[in-house]
């Protein structure tokens, strides 16, 4: 899984997503697919808007500031990631399976690419989320609101349910290998957020980057370098899981995707190819081309 390190910036070649990975699924068809993603979507957005609007309402739990506040946190911002994720995939897949191509194949490839970085983040960073606060920050008793219990559980468990959704269900490929790099470098940019916010409003965000709570510098560090070394284990983790649900659907069980049909053309029967043969014949029968 090296990668050489002028990798890290390119935004790759070749063609992109013949078979339309990104938008179809190996169990659902595009419709079921898009309506799934767009429940997703509008349950992220109406669970962040609502604890917006229910804090700055109710005082005893912060009150505007709070709401403010809470955009510091990395979990509250991988929601909102979560949230615009599951509403451009809900769109993409819309496109492909009003026009059967979706609208992600008209962006320019710089775009694509983030895209498929965009994806890898939402399969890794909610489960770094969940496992962080459940095991660290989390401290018994069971809250005492239903509306704590409600957020909390939203977004410290739900979410990692919607990047399983993302994980099993959808037809991507394993994430490339550089992208592991990029999610350190973004973890290693919330660091200075946090950090940035302790200078320009006097809070840390999580416990354990205080030092004096946690018992010295030593310990932060720790803290620190466990959780780079834990979003090291769940990419691969997650790489290997996708690579496992790709070889048991499309190479043991033959269930090589869902498609969007496209209009017959007498005129064109190449352009009928997919709705034929399925994007995999079309993407196996572009490789041997360029080969």
């Amino acid at each position: 899984m090296a990668c050489a390190l002028k990798d890290v910036f390119s935004f790759g070649s070749g063609l992109w997503d013949p078979s339309h990975r990104f938008e179809t699924s190996w169990l659902l068809g595009p419709w079921l697919l898009f309506l799934c993603r767009a429940v997703i979507c509008i349950y992220a957005f109406a669970t962040l808007l609502f604890i917006i609007g229910w804090t700055c309402a109710h005082a005893p739990l912060g009150g505007c500031l709070a709401v403010r506040q809470s955009f510091s946190y990395f979990t509250v911002l991988t929601y909102w990631g979560l949230a615009f994720y599951f509403l451009v995939a809900a769109l993409h897949t819309l496109t492909y399976a009003l026009t059967g191509r979706p609208l992600l194949d008209r962006f320019p490839h710089p775009l694509q690419a983030l895209h498929a970085l965009f994806y890898t983040s939402i399969v890794t960073f909610p489960f770094l989320v969940t496992i962080v606060y459940w095991a660290i920050l989390y401290k018994n008793p069971w809250f005492p609101r239903e509306f704590d219990a409600w957020h909390n559980v939203s977004q410290h468990a739900l979410n990692s349910l919607f990047a399983l959704f993302e994980l099993v269900v959808a037809r991507t490929a394993p994430p490339p290998p550089v992208h592991l790099v990029w999610l350190i470098a973004v973890l290693l940019a919330y660091l200075a957020v946090a950090y940035i916010t302790l200078a320009a409003q006097g809070f840390y965000t999580y416990s354990f980057l205080d030092h004096d709570a946690v018992g010295g510098r030593g310990y932060v560090a720790a803290y620190i370098v466990g959780i780079a070394v834990g979003i090291v284990v769940i990419f691969g983790i997650v790489y290997g899981l996708i690579f496992l649900r790709r070889w048991v659907t499309e190479t043991k069980l033959g269930m090589e995707g869902r498609f969007a049909s496209q209009p017959v053309r007498g005129d064109d029967a190449e352009m009928n190819t997919i709705g034929r043969k399925g994007a995999r014949s079309i993407e196996a029968e572009r490789s041997a081309a360029a080969a």
